[in-house]
């Protein structure tokens, strides 16, 4: 019986990334905390999100969430930024419950990324 920490579409996502990297003239969401460092980026265009980029210095399951959440949101309203929530993303990943602080720290990440979308870039840093 295998026990691998990692499912499939973890696996998936954490080797075949599409969203890393920098998008110019984004609006930026920046979080460094509990040791993981993450970068959200948004473009966007008539209330749309055009395009989503991630740089995350973490673990598997948070680099393949940052993955998930890109590619599930862009062409997205941006409204909907604000629905983002941990646990739907935990359950498409079965990500384990110990690792639920990591991805509460990508939740916040798209929080800021949704705030600021109407202002200034927002850096959280602990």
């Amino acid at each position: 019986m295998s026990h691998d920490p990692y499912s499939p579409v973890v696996r998936e996502c954490f080797a075949n990334p599409g969203h890393v990297g920098d998008l110019t003239g984004a609006v930026t969401a920046d979080i460094d905390e509990q040791g993981i460092r993450l970068r959200l980026a948004c473009t966007r265009d008539n209330g749309q999100i055009s395009a989503l980029r991630f740089r995350a210095w973490g673990c598997p399951h948070l680099i393949a969430a940052c993955e998930s959440f890109c590619a599930d949101y862009e062409g997205r309203p941006l409204a909907e930024l604000s629905r983002f929530q941990a646990a739907d993303i935990m359950r498409k990943l079965s990500v384990p419950v110990e690792k639920t602080g990591r991805i509460l720290v990508l939740e916040d990440a798209v929080q800021l990324l949704g705030q600021s979308c109407c202002g200034a870039p927002v850096t959280r840093k602990s």
